[in-house]
């Protein structure tokens, strides 16, 4: 079968209103903000967003609001050369929102409004089949419903897509969508919640989460680890790959470039180590910047450029 896409994402849109502050509220406090921004977002639409820029060919099956906020999404992806001819408007709700602050360290904290992401159905999904069927990696996200994602993930294995799955926020899910990640995202924090849930014995050594998580039924898996790096685990193999030092700005929507990326990587043939040392680079270069879709580079401010400080990828 032809592939005609290299990526496509099944996931949220929202738009992002950003906060700047000097460090995070405690609960009942009020703390001024330094600047405030409206920018696009949603786990879904940047890792489309940061795909495109990488030059993949990418699609976005989701679903916004008959409302400003969507329309100016929807600008925003076709802007950016995505496929948005399954990003639905919904006329019975607004787009989905998310209220983050930035404090001065780079580090945030997010509130998500799902909206119009808690309507992404399983008919949405059988709708874009011809999609999924024409994709490398089916990337999906858990910002929508969990029956969505079981019908994204059952598509994607019925047409022989493979099947990137991030499991942010974690959620119980059926084995056989588990054991049809290939890989299997997540960071740290979500390794140990997914490893206590199903009883596995937490391993001393985070570089060994990723393999802890393909023994609990993944095809493989990578663990994030922020400045760290990532943990890796496929059949037979796992290693650690290193991090990349970076000054973080912010690190809204590192994740997703990280994972777009190895979605990107791993459809064109990357060994899964090789895509994460893409991944990591990438996801190194985001955090140095603000905002997430205003911060995802295009191909080649990444890859030779000096003033990147990233140097040429490996795997090129």
């Amino acid at each position: 079968m032809s592939r005609e896409l290299d990526v496509v994402v099944v996931g949220s849109l929202n738009i992002d209103l950003t906060a700047g502050v000097r460090r995070h509220p405690q609960p009942g406090e009020t703390v001024r903000a330094t600047a405030l921004t409206t920018s696009a977002g949603g786990k879904g639409a940047n890792q489309a967003v940061a795909a495109a820029r990488l030059g993949a060919r990418t699609a976005l099956v989701g679903r916004v609001g008959a409302d400003a906020h969507g329309e100016d999404l929807l600008t925003a992806l076709r802007a950016d050369g995505v496929d948005t001819a399954h990003t639905l408007r919904d006329e019975s709700a607004a787009t989905g929102t998310a209220l983050i602050t930035v404090a001065a360290t780079g580090e945030n904290s997010i509130v998500v409004d799902a909206a119009a992401n808690a309507r992404l159905s399983p008919d949405d999904i059988a709708a874009a089949r011809s999609s999924i069927a024409s994709a490398r990696v089916v990337s999906v996200v858990l910002e929508v419903p969990v029956d969505t994602v079981c019908a994204a993930a059952r598509a994607a294995r019925e047409t022989g897509a493979r099947l990137s799955l991030n499991l942010s926020p974690v959620v119980d899910l059926p084995r056989d969508v588990l054991a049809a990640a290939d890989p299997l995202i997540v960071n740290e924090h979500e390794a140990r919640e997914v490893l206590r849930s199903n009883g596995s014995q937490i391993p001393d050594d985070e570089t060994a989460y990723a393999e802890a998580l393909r023994q609990v039924g993944a095809r493989s898996a990578v663990v994030t680890l922020g400045a760290r790096g990532a943990a890796v685990a496929e059949p037979g193999h796992a290693e650690h790959v290193p991090g990349v030092p970076a000054s973080a700005v912010d690190t809204t929507g590192a994740g997703d470039a990280f994972a777009a990326t190895l979605a990107w990587r791993i459809g064109r043939g990357d060994s899964l180590p090789a895509a994460a040392r893409w991944a990591t680079r990438v996801g190194a270069r985001s955090v140095q910047h603000p905002g997430a879709q205003p911060s995802y580079p295009k191909l080649e401010q990444v890859v030779g450029c000096p003033r990147s400080g990233l140097g040429t990828l490996v795997g090129e």
